[in-house]
């Protein structure tokens, strides 16, 4: 074969060659990054486009092919590029030198012409022979499948093996330029070439698709790696947001508070100045009722939750421009005036006192902050919880935030509430608890309150005998408030969410009502209480009945019938012509949307509680404020008992019932603040409320009323009251067939507040549940069981009878006895009688209840039988009959003998465990262990020999108060610890440290004669040497002095009662009957008698006395007046006692 032919053959194989290199190679590098995925989706358009290949096919292999028989070509000149689809021959001169393999030039030396064309080709070959076969080894098993095909090999059954690099270089240029080589290519190139364009696209597709798969993988990751990162920024900012108002709400919240504890300390500080003040000017006249003018009613409540006592009022006034010109006609009253100008000086010497005192002191503000210090001790601690709501206080609604430490609960009102800001300034004195703070240790009971219908509010009740009541903004929160209350903070006080019926089912009082252990006016305070009646809502006040209907007698007969109200028809329903009127209205109603009714008013409104108290403050500036500053009328306003009386029979819209007041506080129909109330239109003065006939005064009244109350025919019909007010009678149908249905508005349930959108609307009815009146919950919806018939009971122990004296019992000491203390209650392990004498012996006789026998002699003998002890009341104490260990019966002999021991010199605990003796030369008084006589404590509080003590009423627990008075003329409080059967301090009960006296009385400048304590009543009487009584509190507050008689009368002994009866005996034998709020009813003189002692019986209204003639005389209590007298006795009665049975 010619050189030019193989020169061109081999270069035109080379350009194929190189091209379908080029093309292997980019698929062998797009298959080693395919993907796959949609490969199967890719085939079918591979398929269809083979024609289009094709001719693709044919054009580019005429562009590109190359004349053999070009002789100018060289086999040194070729390159190496890329083939693209639709490009042409790239020119070889485009090609730069970097982009040429660097292989050595061929060197022809000048005797290439005489070799031989096999050695020039070897020569000429030799440089590119390693390359080519380089090529060939790398891609031989593309170039065995696709280019050589079946037919390459059968030509080399070996496989390229020929490639080798030991076979020669013409081998490997034969094999090139052979025709079946040549064959080979033009069978298989095509396809081949096809092979490729297809696969390609394959690759490239699943790129395409791979990539965006990819991208959208990648965007949506970013899209939600953005959204997350907007979503972040969001709730950040909410987050920051949220803090940064919480942050503000508790800097205010804590700036409230702080503004309030400075507040409530102020007020503080200012009532201790006041008190000391008062403490130095020691001027008991001042305390005189005829040397006050102004007073109100305090809101401690009694055991029966009676509210009884009048304290100072410095916020008084006569209320002078409430006055009605109409009424008042220009006519001044000389006693009012006397009594301004009186006021004026008081203030003026008071004022004057305060200047004196204050400049004492260089800076109040740094004395008022080290206060606030002192006492923010008491409430340190983080606020677990706070609410919005608000605090009810008679007719007033004062908004504000109520929050609970880890130790007590504060309320504080918003001040810039625009219900705040519109209250009259005259009505804060007596709003109470604005800024007020309670520990969660003076929290005695929880219960569920309503307000305005809605079962949102909660009263509490706390350890100072008030209660306070909180409206919240939904049930829940009530729930929230209530179990917080109950978790361990409150875990002694009684939390009660249930209902009134629940309440109702779960106690016993009616069954112990029924069994006749608790008084009518007991139980009906009772039912009061469950059904949500409250004294903090005028709205909501407690309801009592019209009881006597007899006003026009002149002396009341309670043993007739006819004297009481029918108890078995509704007020409205008591006069037969009115009771047709409002039957008739209920069956001619024709409204569509207000259900029919009989009543257009109610039975108790706040109108009509503010009525029946207007005399008294808060309650006067109360309904001043409700009528617009200006007293109503004075024949509108309540100044007559049987013309109210009257007015409830005949006038359709007057079917109010009464208050408890008229049971129990005298005060409310006395004008004792001298109120200019005008006249009525016959001329007559409105000021006293006018009595019935038979009622002297208006202690008369409420005594006969409240007597009248417990009276057989009462306690046998009130069940019938009770049915038409807490009971199934109320409401529905038996309520229309007694004629007691009143408007829709007065029952619970009967609209939900919360369902009302329209303020105006809300406002409306709202302002309709408030005029209307609220009627009491359901306590139940069957008939009330009737109280049990009376049984026999034992005869008073004041008839004539053979048994008047059942027992005498002489002691071998013959020492008088001095103190005498029967201490019987059935609940007690140790039922005794200790009694103790003037040589301080003292014994521990027990007690046998119901025993009836004659009277007999019981000496001290060792030698009487059990069998005969029992048989009496007594049995003497068997230490005393064995005459074995005296010495554990007796108290010592350190007393000063200077001292004359007395009933008051002692005072034994209520479980007979221990006694309390006071006058020692040491200036101490002491506690002894009635087992052994072992002294168990020894307390100092006074300055000189202790004179006298006593002891209040105990708790379930055997807590109560001791008084002890002193020759230093100060009266001392402590507390006793009945668990521990010791004194403890008020401060740390707790630790054994040695007690101070919870509060030190003052007022007195002579020796303390007589004590008396009430832990119900918070009331403690004291009485010195030719001076005053005086009446203090529990805390130290002086609230007043008693008249006294004459100015150097003495009172030696002090006998009230818890109905605020007080006995007063000055001298030797001269008896005052008080009232709890010191006025002076009756006295009484016992010619040629001395009376050492006095004791009232359990129900008040007998007094038993005993004196230095030996006789022992039971007088009523509200008279003085003798009643019966015991046989007399041989010696002098020293001290006297009142078992439980009334023995």
């Amino acid at each position: 074969m010619p050189d030019t032919t193989l020169t061109g053959y081999f270069t035109q194989r080379h350009n194929i060659s190189t091209r379908n290199e080029i093309n292997v190679d980019t698929v062998s590098i797009n298959d080693s990054t395919s993907i796959t995925n949609n490969q199967n989706n890719d085939e079918s358009t591979v398929i269809d486009d083979n024609n289009e290949v094709n001719k693709i096919n044919l054009q580019s292999t005429n562009k590109n092919s190359i004349d053999i028989n070009n002789t100018s070509a060289t086999a040194t000149q070729y390159g190496i590029y890329d083939v693209e689809n639709d490009s042409t021959t790239i020119n070889k001169n485009q090609l730069t030198e970097s982009k040429l393999p660097d292989y050595p030039k061929a060197n022809f030396n000048s005797n290439e012409s005489s070799m031989n064309i096999t050695e020039k080709l070897e020569r000429a070959l030799s440089n590119i022979a390693p390359f080519l076969r380089d090529i060939f080894i790398e891609f031989s098993h593309i170039l065995t499948k696709t280019l050589v095909g079946s037919y390459g090999q059968e030509l080399l059954p070996n496989g390229l093996h020929a490639l080798k690099p030991t076979a020669s270089v013409v081998e490997l240029v034969m094999l090139l330029c052979s025709q079946e080589w040549q064959n080979s290519l033009q069978k298989h190139a095509g396809l081949a070439f096809i092979e490729l364009v297809n696969e390609g696209r394959l690759l490239s597709h699943a790129s395409k698709d791979h990539v965006v798969k990819v991208a959208n993988e990648a965007d949506f990751i970013l899209n939600r790696m953005r959204a997350d990162d907007i979503r972040k920024a969001s709730e950040f900012e909410q987050l920051s947001a949220q803090t940064t108002v919480e942050r503000k709400s508790e800097e205010q919240l804590c700036e409230h508070f702080i503004t309030a504890a400075r507040q409530r300390h102020q007020v503080i500080a200012l009532r201790l100045q006041e008190k000391f003040l008062m403490m130095m000017i020691n001027d008991k006249t001042i305390y005189l009722n005829s040397s006050r003018l102004f007073w109100k009613l305090d809101p401690w409540e009694d055991d029966l939750r009676r509210r009884r006592r009048l304290i100072r009022n410095p916020n008084g006034s006569i209320h002078n421009e409430a006055t009605q010109k109409s009424s008042f006609n220009g006519i001044n009253d000389d006693l009012i005036i006397s009594f301004i100008q009186e006021e004026n000086l008081l203030k003026q010497l008071k004022q004057q006192k305060i200047q004196n005192f204050n400049q004492t002191i260089t800076d109040d503000d740094e004395i008022l902050q080290v206060d606030e210090k002192d006492l923010d001790q008491d409430f340190s601690g983080p606020i677990r919880f706070s609410t919005e709501c608000s605090l009810i206080c008679g007719i007033n609604i004062i908004r504000g935030t109520l929050a609970m430490t880890h130790n007590a609960m504060l309320f504080d009102a918003d001040e810039y509430d625009g219900s705040y800001i519109k209250i009259d300034s005259k009505m804060f004195p007596y709003i109470d608890n604005i800024h007020g703070k309670w520990h969660f240790n003076e929290i005695r009971a929880i219960f569920s309150r309503r307000y305005l219908l809605q079962d949102k509010a909660l009263e509490i009740f706390v350890s100072n005998r008030t209660s306070v009541m909180f409206a919240f903004i939904d049930r829940s929160i009530v729930k929230k408030s209530c179990k917080l209350f109950t978790s361990s903070w409150c875990w002694w006080s009684r939390t009660s969410l249930a209902s009134a019926k629940q309440l109702f089912r779960s106690a016993n009082m009616t069954q112990r009502w029924q069994r006749r252990e608790i008084s009518n006016f007991e139980y009906l305070m009772y039912l009061n209480t469950i059904a949500g009646r409250t004294y903090q809502d005028l709205n909501q006040y407690p309801v009592f009945p019209w009881i006597i209907a007899d006003y026009e007698s002149e002396k009341l007969d309670l043993n007739s019938p006819s004297t009481y109200r029918d108890l078995s028809k509704p007020i409205g329903a008591l006069n037969p012509t009115r009771k047709s009127f409002f039957i008739e209205r209920y069956n001619n109603w024709e409204s569509d949307t207000i259900p029919p009714f009989h009543y257009g008013t109610h039975y108790s409104t706040a109108a009509f509680t503010l009525g029946w108290l207007i005399r008294l403050e808060p309650f006067t500036t109360f309904y001043l404020n409700l009528q617009e500053g200006k007293f109503d009328h004075a024949n509108r306003l309540f100044h007559s008992i049987p013309l109210s009386w009257q007015n409830c029979q005949r006038d359709s819209s007057d079917v109010k019932e009464l208050i408890p007041e008229f049971f129990s506080l005298p005060e409310m129909l006395t004008n004792c603040n001298h109120y200019k109330l005008g006249r009525t239109e016959d001329g007559i003065k409105v000021d006293d409320v006018i009595l019935p006939k038979w009622a002297q005064t208006s202690e008369d009244f409420i005594r006969m009323n409240r007597t009248a109350l417990e009276s057989e025919f009462v306690s046998c019909h009130l069940h019938h009251w009770i049915d038409f007010i807490f009971g199934y009678k109320q409401r529905g149908s038996e309520a229309v067939r007694a004629v007691d249905v009143f408007y829709y508005l007065a029952y619970e349930s009967a609209v939900n507040l919360d369902s009302i959108t329209n303020p105006t609307d809300r406002t409306a009815i709202e302002t309709q549940i408030r005029n209307f009146g609220q009627a009491p919950a359901q306590l139940l919806t069957e008939l009330h069981p009737p109280i049990n018939s009376a049984m026999n009971l034992t005869p008073m122990m004041y008839n004539v009878t053979p048994e008047d004296v059942s027992m005498i019992m002489k002691f071998s000491s013959n020492a008088p006895i001095i103190h005498v203390s029967a201490n019987t209650n059935p609940t007690l392990s140790i039922q005794a009688i200790i009694t103790i004498s003037n040589k301080h012996d003292f014994s521990i006789n027990k007690y046998h209840p119901n025993t009836s026998t004659p009277t007999q002699t019981y000496p001290e003998s060792s030698q009487t039988s059990i069998h005969q002890q029992t048989q009496l009341p007594l049995s003497m104490d068997s230490i005393l009959v064995s005459n074995i260990n005296l010495n554990r019966r007796n108290l010592g002999d350190n007393f000063d003998e200077r001292i004359q021991q007395r009933h008051q010199s002692f005072v034994v605990t209520a479980d007979n465990r221990y006694i309390i003796s006071t006058g020692y030369w040491d200036k101490s008084f002491r506690v002894q262990n009635t087992d052994i006589a072992k002294i168990t404590q020894v307390l100092y509080g006074h300055f000189d020999i202790v004179t006298c003590v006593c002891r209040s009423e105990v708790t379930i627990a055997g807590n109560c108060f001791l008084a002890t008075g002193s020759r230093d003329c100060t009266v001392c409080i402590w507390i006793w610890n009945g668990t521990k059967g010791a004194i403890v301090d008020r401060e740390y009960p707790n630790q054994e440290i040695n007690p101070s006296p919870a509060a030190i009385l003052t007022g007195h400048d002579r020796e303390i004669t007589c004590l008396w304590i009430s832990a119900e009543l918070g009331i403690v009487l004291s009485g010195s040497e030719q001076s005053l009584v005086l009446q203090h509190t529990l805390n130290g507050d002086i609230l007043r002095s008693f008249e006294n008689p004459s100015k150097i009368s003495t009172p030696r002994l002090l006998s009230p009662s818890n109905d605020g009866d007080i006995i007063v005996c000055y001298d030797r034998s001269k008896l005052c009957l008080y009232t709890l709020n010191g006025k002076l009813m009756r006295q009484a003189i016992f010619e040629d008698e001395t009376i050492q002692c006095m004791v009232l019986n359990a129900d008040s209204q007998y007094t038993v006395i005993g004196g230095d003639r030996g006789f022992v005389q039971i007088i009523r209590t509200h008279d003085l007046q003798p009643v019966y007298a015991y046989p007399q006795c041989d010696a002098s009665i020293r001290s006297l006692a009142i078992t439980h049975d009334q023995k």
